[in-house]
């Protein structure tokens, strides 16, 4: 029988019973993507409970596992009404469900903790696929490449390369595909537009894909031809790409996210760049494209082998132009290494 994270969760919690109603938790614990239900763990095994819309799918994706399929039944107090007490992930329970189980009688015990030190250390499968995640973004990005023109907009750039996510594999996007061009890439988030592409434009592309319900994130900056009016930009290109690529060099197991952070931060600051740097260096990956952890100045979490995570220094000049430089990266015998690997010397297309 093959085990799921379900067990693994209750384990760590300890509780008489976990319930699980988060659509990304109940993805973790499952490996099964449903828009309802619930996840109940206790000493008797696991049950997920869905309505008519997922029972069969749901029953054939959990077939062999240590997980039980059942029919929901409201209201969700028949299930947990032979329970003195129940973990729910406090910070993604709403505030009137909580109330509810509260009010009920039952003690209340937080299982996000669990959820998320779990989570942060990706066992082999869940990095095989964030792995093929990361190679059907590479794969999509080369193809996009010859298929830009002149006169596109952000939107059909970011459509394109959407379709060749889908067709070299992917299930959908981590997250809204960012397309900024020319001074758009100032703004570190752009919202995809209709600005259309000219000659001599910069291009920043944010992306990135799931597999198998695993994310994948990447950014790459690049110039659609060259106008030789692009000397600034090419230093602090220059100055970026190396930022990226210390982190790489630096990070090791054990280090916080304060001091990957500063790895890049310090080097930027060295090269008059440092205030432009408006953004931490980077997040960790896996169900979501933002888990635990933090790499930024603050965090003093621990980035240890397994973790998956971003190294995504950059610099924006508002009004003129933006860089950002991202792979999705994992730490293995204490050396990063790059899931996401297409070529970030400076490209001209």
């Amino acid at each position: 029988m093959k085990r799921t994270n379900a067990s693994k969760i209750y384990n760590l919690v300890g509780a008489e019973a976990v319930l699980t109603e988060a659509s990304d938790l109940r993805r973790y614990l499952t490996g099964f993507s449903t828009s309802f239900g619930y996840v109940l763990s206790d000493k008797n095994g696991t049950f997920f409970y869905t309505d008519t819309r997922y029972l069969e799918g749901a029953k054939k994706a959990l077939s062999g596992t240590d997980i039980s399929v059942k029919q929901f039944e409201s209201p969700l107090g028949n299930l947990l009404k032979d329970y003195k007490e129940i973990a729910i992930p406090v910070g993604r329970t709403l505030y009137d469900d909580y109330e509810k189980l509260k009010n009920s009688g039952l003690k209340i015990i937080d299982s996000l903790p669990a959820f998320t030190s779990a989570m942060s250390v990706k066992e082999d499968y869940e990095l095989d696929c964030i792995k093929r995640a990361c190679q059907i973004a590479d794969a999509a990005y080369l193809e996009l490449l010859g298929h830009i023109k002149e006169g596109q907009t952000e939107n059909e750039v970011a459509a394109l390369l959407e379709y060749f996510m889908r067709k070299h594999g992917a299930s959908g996007t981590s997250f809204d595909t960012i397309v900024a061009f020319g001074e758009n890439s100032s703004v570190p988030h752009h919202e995809t537009g209709m600005r259309k592409l000219k000659c001599g434009d910069i291009i920043l592309i944010d992306f990135g894909c799931k597999f198998e319900g695993y994310c994948s994130d990447c950014t790459r900056t690049f110039l659609f031809g060259d106008d030789g009016e692009h000397s600034e930009f090419k230093n602090a290109y220059s100055k970026v790409l190396e930022a990226h690529m210390l982190v790489k060099e630096k990070i090791t197991d054990g280090i916080t996210g304060r001091e990957a952070d500063a790895i890049a931060r310090n080097y930027l600051e060295s090269c008059g760049l440092s205030q432009f740097f408006t953004h931490s260096l980077g997040h960790g990956i896996g169900i979501n494209v933002h888990e635990f952890p933090n790499l930024s100045p603050k965090s003093e979490h621990k980035i240890v082998n397994g973790m998956v995570f971003s190294d995504e220094p950059g610099v924006y000049l508002e009004g003129d132009y933006g860089i950002r430089i991202e792979d999705t990266v994992t730490l293995i015998d204490g050396k990063i290494v790059s899931l996401t690997d297409t070529d970030k010397k400076l490209t001209v297309i």
